[in-house]
């Protein structure tokens, strides 16, 4: 079984020479994933072997700016176990041409958005990134996005409008809390499982429960999410960084451990869906 995980943040250190940007009001300068301690693509790499895990997608995160620079390299170094869903900022003059020719780029397969906060949701909420939607659709890019469940009706206004764009909502949509706390909008969620171009992203579950690993507590509400979007269009996802178990345990708490999920389920869930949707040859 081809093992995928659908989100792993790599960074470097904030230096001189490289410099993480001055963050706007409102955001924290150093990231809570392992205390800021640089997460580099051999250490993943690394991890990845010793928890059978066959590839990841890298995900830049916020705290280094909007670059890439990291995930491609590791993607050229590792053709065929890192791939790359690329931040981009949206106010470059050469924005929409970098859309266009976006998948032109060795090792991308998407964009990604994180969306979750205040500050963050601003450029979503008044209808800046409509603009990104319309071209991403346009030039087949598919779009990983982090949103809060009060803002995914909005998302499914984006799924309607723009039917031929691929829509992976990452982290079921969950940003904060624990248990009932965390999952008490995932309604909202399951909606969007309606339009056939949108794909939910299981990524870091275990951080969102106060239960010990193996997890139980998630398996219902991860068998909502397999209802209604079905094994094709949910990814299962480990976000390394902020893991609270073994990565092996990220994985087996899927594999070894939920009891409804057949082994063709399996196949699709740990792998060969995101892939599919992401067009990463397998």
């Amino acid at each position: 079984m081809l093992i995928v995980d659908s989100q792993v943040h790599i960074w470097g250190a904030d230096t001189p020479e490289r410099p993480w940007p001055i963050p706007p009001k409102g955001l924290k300068a150093v990231p809570v994933h392992n205390n800021g301690v640089p997460f580099t693509q051999d250490f993943v790499h690394g991890e990845m072997d010793k928890a059978g895990v066959d590839r990841v997608i890298i995900v830049p995160p916020s705290w280094e700016g909007d670059r890439n620079d990291l995930a491609l390299e590791a993607a050229s170094a590792h053709k065929d176990r890192f791939a790359v869903m690329g931040r981009l900022d949206i106010y470059r003059d050469d924005a929409k041409e970098r859309i266009r020719n976006w998948l032109k780029q060795p090792g991308m397969l998407g964009l990604r958005f994180a969306l979750h906060t205040p500050l963050l949701e601003r450029p979503f909420v008044s209808g800046e990134l409509d603009w990104v939607w319309r071209e991403a659709e346009v030039s087949g890019v598919p779009v990983m996005v982090l949103v809060p469940h009060r803002l995914m009706t909005s998302i499914a206004r984006v799924a309607e409008r723009h039917p031929g764009l691929k829509l992976v909502m990452d982290h079921l949509g969950l940003v904060q809390g624990k248990d009932d706390e965390a999952f008490e909008g995932l309604g909202e969620l399951l909606k969007l499982a309606q339009y056939d171009n949108v794909a939910a992203k299981a990524s870091i579950t275990p951080f969102y429960t106060a239960d010990q690993y193996p997890y139980k507590k998630l398996h219902a509400p991860l068998r909502r999410v397999f209802d209604a979007f079905g094994p094709k269009r949910m990814f299962w996802g480990s976000d390394l960084s902020r893991l609270p178990c073994s990565y092996r345990q990220g994985v087996t708490m899927f594999t070894e451990e939920i009891p409804w999920l057949a082994a063709e389920d399996k196949e699709w869930v740990m792998g060969r869906g995101v892939c599919e949707w992401l067009s990463w040859k397998i």
